[in-house]
């Protein structure tokens, strides 16, 4: 019961983070040096590609939550594997694009 309720508060605070990122375009919620060379000009699109990875990772966590709840098996840690994995590989993708690099 404690890892369905962790899991599922950790990912809606995932989603909100996610979510002020992506549509309130809040880059200070993002590390600095992740987007010190991103040009204004591509703000939008990047805290787009980025908040929208974190969203995925936390849909990722809540359905892990769920899954193992209801199934009582571990397959929901692949499914957490798999978004969380997802929402790196996009981030990864949005930061050689808009900043050139991991730093």
């Amino acid at each position: 019961m404690f890892e369905l309720v962790f899991m599922i508060l950790l990912g809606v605070l995932f989603v909100y983070i996610g979510w002020r990122i992506w549509k309130k375009e809040h880059i200070t919620l993002i590390h600095s040096y992740h987007y010190s060379k991103v040009k204004d000009r591509d703000i939008k699109p990047y805290t787009s590609a980025v908040g929208k990875s974190v969203i995925i990772m936390g849909i990722g966590m809540i359905l892990t939550a769920l899954i193992d709840y209801v199934t009582e098996t571990s397959y929901g840690w692949i499914v957490f594997g798999i978004f969380f994995l997802w929402g790196f590989i996009v981030i990864l993708i949005a930061q050689k694009k808009y900043n050139g690099g991991l730093f």
